[in-house]
């Protein structure tokens, strides 16, 4: 059965299209008897509003986009479950994409976005993302925008994340104080701000406790694990070798456990592991993974809370700082025993 319009409602209550469509809004200038013959002959017929021509009417979709490097990744599920939870609650739907860690999908997702009409975009960038100038446009053209975890700080629009400087710091000095002297730290792409920001907590955690910065045992990777092996396997291979590794991601951390066990590398009595994100499985692990808890949802939730400000108050200026949620260390089995 074809779905009932307005003006089918008002040939089968001889009224005009204006009045059954006013009716329909609940406008003051109809009448209380003509709401209700309209209203009780609409929800007869199941008549639903087209969401399309109220789009086009209110020159609104109602949409946000939602590009996001890999929803598989823990941490970008949980900030969507935290995005469609404020967007559910304020009328809103979300259309999401993913770059896949690619520059070039990034760039062809934001143009899906825009052409599928979307009123604003939440975005985290791909960690081959250096040039930002298809965002500088969007913001250019005051088009509603606002990162989220991986951020540029160049671009002037809000920014969501998490406080990836304490996170580093409180890891750091968990192993520092567990024992450990000689911690690596494994980070991804150099030029990201979540690696800037969790290398300098690192770093001064380091220095704190007055331990020397190693140049030696920094590494930067991809999240391959044909990728990982060969770090890890350089890293042992040092006289003497690390007995702690503190990865910035969960996703490393596993790599690096996996690494470990090949080289029959016993977790924590020989080298100590720490992780970034706390995913759901992170307990489960053998040894369960010690590692800083990231607020995701948090941060899906006050990303979608900002945009939807920019979207509605179009007049005012978006706040363009960064907002930074607290992190915690969540102490497990690949730190704990060992060295004291």
């Amino acid at each position: 059965m074809e779905a009932i319009t307005i003006k089918d409602i008002a040939r089968a209550l001889n009224l005009s299209t204006s009045t059954v469509s006013r009716a329909l809004r609940g406008s003051y200038e109809i009448s209380p008897e003509t709401k209700r013959l309209v209203m009780e002959y609409a929800e007869r017929m199941e008549y639903r509003p087209n969401p399309i021509a109220l789009s086009l009417k209110a020159n609104r979709s109602k949409v946000l986009g939602v590009i996001v490097p890999q929803i598989a990744n823990h941490f970008f599920s949980q900030a969507i479950n935290g995005i469609e939870a404020i967007a559910y609650n304020r009328g809103y739907h979300v259309m999401i994409m993913q770059s896949h860690e690619n520059y070039e999908r990034e760039l062809i997702a934001v143009q899906q976005a825009l052409v599928r009409k979307v009123d604003g975009l939440l975005l985290s960038l791909s960690s081959q993302t250096t040039d930002i100038a298809h965002l500088q446009s969007l913001h250019d053209k005051k088009f509603p925008l606002v990162l989220f975890d991986r951020v540029a700080s160049a671009l002037d629009v809000p920014k969501i994340i998490a406080d990836n400087y304490e996170g580093a710091f409180a890891a750091t000095e968990h192993l520092i104080q567990a024992g450990r002297r000689r911690i690596a730290h494994i980070g991804i792409a150099t030029y990201m701000s979540i690696t800037q920001e969790r290398l300098a907590g690192y770093r001064a955690a380091l220095e704190k406790h007055g331990l020397p910065f190693d140049e030696t045992l920094i590494r930067h990777v991809g999240l391959g694990q044909h990728e990982i092996d060969p770090i890890v396997s350089e890293l042992l291979s040092q006289s003497p070798a690390p007995d702690a590794i503190f990865t910035a991601s969960d996703r490393l951390a596993l790599g690096c456990m996996t690494a470990l066990r090949q080289f029959g590398v016993q977790i924590p009595e020989q080298v100590a592991l720490v992780g970034f994100t706390n995913l759901t499985v992170a307990h489960l692990l053998a040894p369960p993974l010690t590692t800083i808890e990231q607020p995701a949802q948090e941060i899906g939730q006050m990303a979608a809370e900002r945009l939807i400000l920019q979207i509605e108050r179009p007049q005012h200026k978006p706040i363009s700082d960064i907002q930074k949620l607290p992190t915690k260390l969540v102490v497990r089995e690949s730190t704990a025993g060992g060295m004291k």
